[in-house]
This record gives C-alpha cells, structure tokens and sequence, in this order.
C-alpha cells in the first residue's frame, strides 16, 4: 500500500508479470529471423527464374533469327548454334535443378513460419487469459480491502 494525495493508504495493484513471456519474446524473433530467410529464399528464386527465362529467351531469339535468313547464311551460323545450345541446354537444365530446390526450400521454410506463428499466437491467446485474470483477482483484492477499511471505518465510529 502507497499513501495518496491526502495521506491515506490505498492499496497499490501489482505488475503484471507472465512467467512464459521470455519464451514469447524469443518466438517473436525466431518468426522474425524465419520471415527473413523465407524472404532471401524467395528473392533468389525469383532471381533465378529469372535468369532462366532469360536464357530461354536468348534460345528462342537466335532460333528466330536463324529461321529468318536465307539457307546459305543460315548453315553457318546453324553449325554454331549447335555447337552452343548443348552449353545453353545444360545452363537451362541447372536452372530448373535450382529452381526446384529453392522452392522446395521456399515450401519449407513457409511451414517453419507458420508453425513458429501458431506456437506464437497460442502464447499470445495465454498470455491475454492469464493477465484478464489477474487483472480480476487484482480488482477483487482491492475490493476486498475497500470492504474492509468500510468496516474498520464504521466499527472505529461506533
């Protein structure tokens, strides 16, 4: 009890202290550092579609302009073409192989984040219950001590 403003003691409510919040702070930042890796997985994924859309595109450009020219231009640059497109081929292979992993990574680390967040949120929903109840009980004590001071108060004026 603390003295007010007039010099009488009125009970003073307690600090509200959870005992699980150290472990909710650190799932906050686990979905924290989670949501960052998800997002530097998808960028490079992003990344290299892109890349593979590009290498693509390179094929289907020099395919078009092969088709375009006239038979004696055109076996020349066939020959070279050929020669190339097994390279181009197995840089588009490794593309796919790539993609497939990152998104398969993505896919996993999209569950971690949710799995952190519902474990987070479940936290949350106790913390809010515990502190609803000891808000409760903090205001029944007060109560309670109010009734009693009436008490004392009318017993003493008798």
């Amino acid at each position: 009890m603390s003295p007010n403003s007039s010099g009488n003691y009125e009970p003073k409510m307690k600090r509200f202290v959870w005992r699980l919040q150290r472990v909710l702070d650190i799932k906050i930042k686990q979905e924290q550092t989670k949501k960052t890796e998800l997002l530097k997985l998808t960028e490079k994924l992003t990344l290299t579609r892109s890349e593979l859309l590009t290498q693509k595109r390179i094929l289907e450009d020099i395919i078009n302009n092969l088709s375009s020219k006239s038979p004696q231009n055109r076996l020349c640059e066939q020959e070279f073409f050929l020669r190339h497109s097994a390279t181009s081929d197995e840089r588009i292979k490794k593309l796919k192989n790539k993609i497939s992993e990152l998104e398969s990574a993505q896919k996993r680390k999209i569950a971690e984040v949710l799995s952190i967040r519902r474990f987070r949120k479940g936290l949350e929903k106790l913390r809010t219950e515990a502190k609803t109840q000891f808000i409760k009980e903090q205001e029944k004590l007060e109560q309670k001590e109010l009734e009693d001071k009436a008490i004392i108060g009318f017993v003493r004026r008798r």
